[in-house]
């Protein structure tokens, strides 16, 4: 087995290791959320970042939306393609209003220009007035994951199918900035009810 092999499996295990321990404190200080009542889970800091249309945008542009926010990068082999399609079936579910939307991170910001994040977006059929793509610093992007969102976040071997390992989960913000719940991407029931939250979310006054 080659060394960089044997490597890269080492930060494998590690990140899932990283991402199951979040994952257990998160249970254990949230519990599990009252019938009827979305908790509040911490508050996403200020940012300013560069959107696929090449328009600076910041935190600020998205109080007053509800908006559900997933870290994601261009060359990812298999789990964001996934995810992507996720989305957009999410985005078929979700009501068409403006203050609604999607918000995708790139985690690969030196290679994910806004050209390349047009392109992909376009490719996944994601409708860009309802879903904002942003690229931009990468320490500022990693800040935001790990410290603002709590999802891992850590680069693996470059020469690996997946040169940057990350999250999967899917976040729900309120119009405040608020963190209101996280969801596996991947899992039907949890993309069913996010569609509910989002609905509740909707209907809460601020």
């Amino acid at each position: 087995m080659k060394v960089a092999t044997i490597l890269n499996i080492g930060v494998t295990a590690t990140f899932l290791i990283v991402v199951g321990t979040v994952s257990l404190i998160a249970t254990r200080e949230w519990g599990v959320p009252k019938p009827g009542k979305l908790m509040e889970l911490g508050s996403v800091p200020d940012f300013r970042l560069v959107e696929s249309s090449g328009a600076e945008r910041a935190r600020a542009d998205l109080l007053g939306k509800v908006w559900i926010a997933s870290f994601i990068f261009t060359r990812c082999a298999e789990e964001c393609p996934a995810m992507m399609r996720a989305e957009v079936k999410l985005q078929r579910n979700l009501p068409v209003r403006e203050d609604l939307i999607l918000v995708s991170f790139s985690v690969d910001p030196d290679y994910d220009t806004p050209e390349r994040l047009r392109a992909y977006a376009e490719m996944f059929g994601a409708d860009r007035s309802r879903w904002w793509f942003f690229t931009g610093d990468k320490r500022s992007i990693y800040r935001l994951a790990i410290e603002g969102f709590r999802l891992s976040t850590m680069e693996a071997d470059p020469e690996n199918e997946m040169p940057i390992l990350h999250s999967s989960k899917l976040v729900l913000v309120d119009r405040r900035g608020t963190i209101r719940g996280y969801y596996d991407s991947m899992d039907e029931l949890e993309l069913r009810q996010l569609v509910r939250d989002a609905r509740r979310l909707l209907g809460e006054r601020t």
